[in-house]
């Protein structure tokens, strides 16, 4: 794993409509940064910063104009299996159960039903759905819906977990509880998780390290690092320590000339 990171942005630029001219709407400018094994790191900036399309050219969804985007020193040219992805909108088959929805990769993947079913419960019960496998999305609450987009991307055992402002659609309290429950995933499974986030006082309270962009085109202008110790808890929102780092975020932002 070269330089200790499992994966990094390298010089990476990105422009959408490319002319004959080379103009067109820069989003991403020369961002590099690499994200340690195990680590849990926040991605916050203005909103049109590129922070989503960031994300998605670190899954292998989209392919950078400038840069590259790698996991584990090899370039990221395709999605991978070991990166898991999580979006704002959970995106479920409203014709599939919770179970059908969580076991879906493994569907895909070709893993046999009797192997599946161990895995799938295993998911579903570390997000809290336990006696809700046979629901419908219909019938589920929004944060209910999105812990299930979290284990349908857990199934498959990813390494690396991209999450892009997956609470940013629930209520205040349902958020807070998702934020604590996604720190408990982490800490029993071990994963890599890069988040995207608006919510500053979230990413501090997430994350060992804050990572700050400007305003378009989105260019990495600082790395925050959170002293605060694990594990986490909500009171912690309002303690000192976490507003001095949710200050220096703020002006880091501030700096970059972001409104």
């Amino acid at each position: 794993m070269p330089d200790g990171f499992v994966l990094s942005a390298q010089e990476i630029g990105h422009t959408y409509g490319v002319n004959g001219d080379g103009t067109g709407v820069r989003a991403l400018q020369a961002v590099t940064f690499g994200v340690p094994q195990g680590a849990f790191v926040t991605l916050v900036g203005p909103s049109g910063c590129g922070k989503t399309t960031l994300l998605r050219l670190l899954a292998g969804l989209m392919l950078p104009t400038e840069g590259q985007a790698l996991l584990d020193g090899v370039p990221i040219t395709v999605p991978q299996r070991r990166i898991g992805v999580v979006f704002q909108q959970a995106n479920l088959m409203p014709w599939r159960t919770v179970w059908a929805n969580v076991g879906l990769p493994l569907e895909l993947a070709g893993v046999p039903p009797a192997e599946r079913r161990p895995q799938v419960q295993a998911m579903i019960d570390l997000v809290g759905l336990a006696g809700f496998e046979e629901a419908y999305p219909a019938a589920l609450s929004g944060g209910m819906a999105q812990r299930v987009a979290i284990a349908r991307a857990l199934v498959s055992r990813p390494e690396v977990l991209l999450l892009d402002e997956p609470f940013a659609a629930l209520d205040a309290l349902t958020r807070e509880r998702l934020s604590l429950d996604l720190l408990n995933v982490w800490a029993m499974t071990g994963q890599t998780i890069l988040m995207v986030t608006h919510n500053i006082s979230e990413a501090v309270l997430l994350a060992d390290e804050v990572l700050v962009m400007s305003a378009r085109p989105g260019r990495l202008v600082a790395r925050v690092g959170v002293p605060l110790p694990r594990p986490r808890a909500l009171a912690m929102l309002y303690s000192p320590e976490l507003a001095t780092v949710a200050a220096q975020v703020r002006a880091a932002i501030a700096a970059s000339g972001a409104s």
